[in-house]
């Protein structure tokens, strides 16, 4: 039961809470300015939002474990897995960013490396650990020419 509640977009979930619950009931006077967040964040939803389906994609055309917790079949390096190793998560991270900025949440900015930090400690780092161990020197050169995030 623990394993499927320790999932990115429960965290996601919990950090849109906090930011949310920032932006209703502890504004403090602080903005970003309505206009040009409003508009910044909505592209920055509409890119995460686009990163992780393009990524399901890949998934699911290599018919493989989307599960972070589970050790796919098959390493994937085409698609928008070409430019990063971890393009849901990105995309998670644009999501969070968008909807913080869409949402004035000015105090809850800090919650984005926060974010980024837990979703590596929890699930980039021991992802790559069971890959490198699967896929080794495929694993390897992949590494050596996509970058983690961008």
């Amino acid at each position: 039961m623990l394993k499927w509640i320790d999932m990115p977009p429960v965290w996601l979930a919990g950090f849109l809470a906090v930011a949310w619950m920032q932006s209703s009931h502890y504004t403090m006077g602080l903005s970003l300015g309505e206009t040009w967040a409003g508009l910044l964040g909505g592209l920055l939803v509409g890119g995460g939002i686009l990163l992780v389906v393009m990524a399901a994609l890949e998934f699911r055309r290599h018919k493989t474990s989307i599960v972070p917790h589970e050790t796919p079949e098959r390493l994937i390096q085409s698609g928008i897995f070409r430019r990063s190793r971890n393009p849901i998560y990105l995309g998670d991270t644009l999501i969070l960013s968008g909807l913080i900025l869409r949402w004035d949440a000015v105090l809850a900015l800090p919650l984005i490396p926060i974010f980024v930090w837990v979703i590596e400690k929890r699930f980039i780092i021991p992802e790559e650990d069971r890959m490198r161990r699967k896929f080794r020197m495929d694993f390897a050169r992949y590494c050596e020419k996509t970058r983690r995030w961008l």
